[in-house]
């Protein structure tokens, strides 16, 4: 799991690192321009976003990347008392907060709440006996397993974090290929086919005129 961490304290930023990298692979950056090209450079799995930054604020990075179909889920790190921020962070698209000062370990709990919701663990049941494993890049059924590629995987894992509604072609190919690949819309259906035939087409919708969706 990777990790985008927005942090200017640097007294903060090392301790968040140190403890973070024990589990989880970090990049951190003081600067919230320097946040948003590591994000168009780089694939996360979330984001840690302090809200005040010298050179802006995490709320307004965070519009941007949503902006962008960037639906990454992030944890917002406040200071401010003022419910106002906190309305502003969710509005703009924020699954978490937490208020300094913080214990290490509540971070750690809200960072697992996050992976639950968002199947962001090794394994994710798909149903009794078929399991995914984002890890090994396979689907394993009662009767074969199945080895995926790297952009299959990547598909499935988007697909299914994103399960309470429906995904465009459009931001498929935004989030899960780099910017200078950047395929034909027919490189999405021929992924979408073969995952069918790993899972079920029962579990993936073809939603006319907008997109897919996982159920």
């Amino acid at each position: 799991m990777k990790i985008l961490l927005l942090e200017d304290d640097t007294a903060l930023a090392s301790i968040l690192v140190d403890f973070l990298e024990d589990n989880y692979e970090v990049v951190q950056t003081y600067s919230m321009k320097k946040a948003l090209t590591l994000s168009e450079e780089q694939k996360f799995n979330l984001y840690i976003f302090d809200i005040n930054v010298p050179d802006g604020d995490g709320i307004t990075l965070l519009k941007e990347l949503r902006e962008f179909n960037d639906n990454t889920p992030t944890i917002f790190i406040t200071a401010f008392e003022d419910t106002k921020y906190l309305k502003a962070a969710f509005e703009s698209g924020a699954n978490d907060f937490i208020k300094k000062p913080f214990d290490l370990e509540e971070l750690e709990q809200r960072i697992s709440n996050i992976k639950r919701q968002f199947g962001l663990g090794a394994k994710i049941s798909i149903e009794e006996d078929i399991v995914f494993d984002m890890q090994t890049h396979t689907v394993k059924t009662s009767k074969k397993t199945y080895t995926m590629t790297h952009k299959e995987s990547d598909f499935l894992h988007y697909l299914y974090k994103n399960r309470a509604r429906v995904v465009s072609s459009d931001e498929l190919l935004q989030n899960i290929w780099e910017f200078d690949e950047m395929p034909s819309d027919d490189a999405v259906r021929t992924v979408i086919k073969n995952l069918r035939k790993y899972i079920g087409k029962e579990h993936i919708l073809n939603v006319r005129g907008e997109g897919y969706k996982y159920e």
